[in-house]
């Protein structure tokens, strides 16, 4: 049990909840410490020790959640997919046109990774090339996200808003660019803003399925 973790005062009847509770905010608290020190410190360079003092726990709280560094760490991977296909669903429910939906749902994408920058590290960059079990997890990671642009690809060939055409590969496509653009931005840099690649970015993927940017504007979508 982690130190937070010991109710007292309580009624019989409310312990269980109340411990629940401090448990489920005991391993927030381990996740939060944990983006921001395999953030800092890499994979590699990151102890369990290190997330333990970082969140003010006890090796009792860390393990009671969590196998080892491995474990806490592909918890992390988890969280970003959920995060960003609820900002997705936001983004695009006031949207009826399909297309404005891809545009609406490409520009959450962007956000999304730039505000959880930490969190975006972890996935794009800590996560590549730690080992089969880390491959595999990424892997399946990256088909969740282009599983995603599939479903708004195909959602448009059958409103007709693009012509039929290899949403699969497409997806990929697409997953490709946005994780290079992604990359390049939290290992150097550059742009300073991610949100700045958007009006290009958005051009050349939406021309690539036929959308021309006179018709993106046209449907009252927002950039450039």
């Amino acid at each position: 049990m982690d130190k937070h973790d010991t109710p007292t005062g309580v009624q019989p009847h409310m312990a269980g909840q109340h411990a629940t509770r401090d448990k489920d905010a005991t391993r927030q608290r381990l996740l939060d410490a944990a983006e921001q020190v395999f953030a800092e410190k890499g994979y590699h360079g990151t102890v369990v020790d290190d997330i333990i003092r970082a969140s003010d726990s006890s090796k009792g709280g860390f393990y009671f959640h969590f196998l080892n560094k491995q474990a806490i760490f592909l918890a992390l991977v988890d969280k970003l997919v959920p995060k960003l296909a609820a900002a997705i669903d936001r983004a695009i429910a006031g949207e009826p046109d399909p297309v404005a939906q891809l545009d609406a749902a490409l520009r959450t994408v962007l956000e999304t990774f730039g505000r959880h920058r930490q969190l975006s590290k972890i996935l794009l960059i800590e996560a590549v090339g730690l080992g089969h079990g880390f491959d595999e997890k990424l892997m399946h990671t990256r088909g969740r996200f282009a599983g995603m642009i599939q479903a708004h690809l195909d959602r448009a060939v059958v409103a007709g808003a693009i012509a039929p055409q290899d949403t699969t590969l497409i997806s990929w496509a697409w997953f490709g660019a946005i994780n290079e653009i992604v990359v390049r931005w939290l290992a150097m840099g550059e742009p300073k803003r991610l949100e700045d690649t958007l009006p290009a970015l958005r051009s050349l993927l939406l021309r690539s399925v036929g959308v021309a940017l006179p018709d993106i504007e046209r449907s009252g979508r927002h950039g450039a």
